[in-house]
């Protein structure tokens, strides 16, 4: 793959892209579907994501197929059928139902930096994912994670933390997803080979 352009959004051509944006060095996988988000800085999805309503924060990792804030169907209403709320589809001069639609785009998903979404998971509407935390494979996540939780099942339920919770507010702290380009590629060795104790030691203010 050719070197991310930091200011456009490296978007395969088959990808659909409504009402979102970008920040520096993101990317989006072949047949991806994005509506109504933001993306922060080198967020990415791999293929045939499906994002809708969500932000999604800087070095998000959402792999391949994976389903973040699906929009819902008016179960509560007699009928759950797109004829409800797509209405100009299937009679002539009625109006599409604005406020449904609306009230779906308000019910937002949001990912913390640096989480990781596994391959085919699903993040129901209205979840918030913390900062570092992971969602594995196949998970359907119905409540909010923790910061730097694993998380799998369905629905999704609490595994263990990556690192102890002084590690994690440690890190919470240091907030590295917010340090410049160019102090990320200093520390680039740091962040492949120093232990997680040593480079919080070393970066820590």
């Amino acid at each position: 793959m050719p070197k991310l352009d930091p200011d456009a959004p490296h978007v395969a051509p088959d990808c659909e892209v409504v009402n979102s944006t970008f920040g520096r060095f993101c990317e989006l996988g072949h047949g991806s579907r994005v509506l109504n988000s933001d993306f922060g800085d080198y967020a990415y999805c791999d293929r045939y994501a499906d994002i809708a309503n969500t932000s999604v924060g800087k070095f998000a990792n959402i792999a391949a197929f994976t389903r973040i804030g699906p929009t819902d169907h008016p179960w509560r209403s007699p009928a759950q059928h797109h004829f409800l709320y797509r209405s100009s589809y299937y009679f002539e001069g009625e109006e599409d139902w604005g406020e449904f639609f609306a009230a779906r785009a308000a019910r937002r998903c949001t990912l913390g930096p640096d989480c990781w979404i596994g391959h085919g998971a699903i993040v129901k509407p209205e979840i918030e994912i913390g900062a570092g935390a992971v969602v594995a494979s196949g998970a359907v996540v119905t409540k909010d994670v923790a910061p730097f939780m694993i998380v799998a099942g369905v629905p999704a339920q609490p595994l263990r933390m990556r690192f102890s919770e002084e590690i994690a507010q440690d890190l919470l702290d240091l907030a590295w997803w917010d340090w410049e380009h160019a102090r990320l590629h200093a520390a680039l060795a740091d962040f492949r080979h120093l232990p997680i104790e040593a480079f919080l030691e070393k970066y820590r203010d």
